[in-house]
């Protein structure tokens, strides 16, 4: 499994290392797998839930924050039978924080988050 220290995309999700949360930012309340990102199929991005912090802010469903607790990886997961993208490891230490990005596209409509 691939092993990442920086940065890695998974479809439409861009896992990017970041010194620290913004404010604003606040703490989820989470059970089992956390999903990083909904696929309009069902399909969805995951990774475990133990020992990861999960932090979002109200109104922005494009950006959120995962700040690992006592594990050195945590596996993204895509949850699809077939064409599914490779699953990878996000490696640090506890404390360390990962931002997670949809991407966008543009269209004549406006800004729109890419469809997966």
């Amino acid at each position: 499994m691939k092993q990442v220290k920086k940065a890695a995309a998974q479809g439409d999700v861009l896992f990017r290392r970041v010194d620290k949360i913004p404010a604003g930012y606040e703490r989820q309340e989470t059970k089992g797998d956390i999903v990083v990102a909904h696929s309009e199929t069902g399909h969805h991005h995951t990774v475990p839930g133990a020992n990861v912090a999960l932090f979002c802010k109200a109104g922005d469903p494009l950006v959120s924050y995962l700040q690992m607790g006592d594990v050195t990886g945590l596996e993204v997961r895509h949850h699809r039978p077939n064409d599914t993208h490779d699953s990878f490891m996000l490696k640090g230490k506890s404390g360390t924080v990962w931002e997670i990005r949809r991407q966008r596209e543009h269209t004549p409509e406006g800004w729109r988050r890419v469809a997966d």
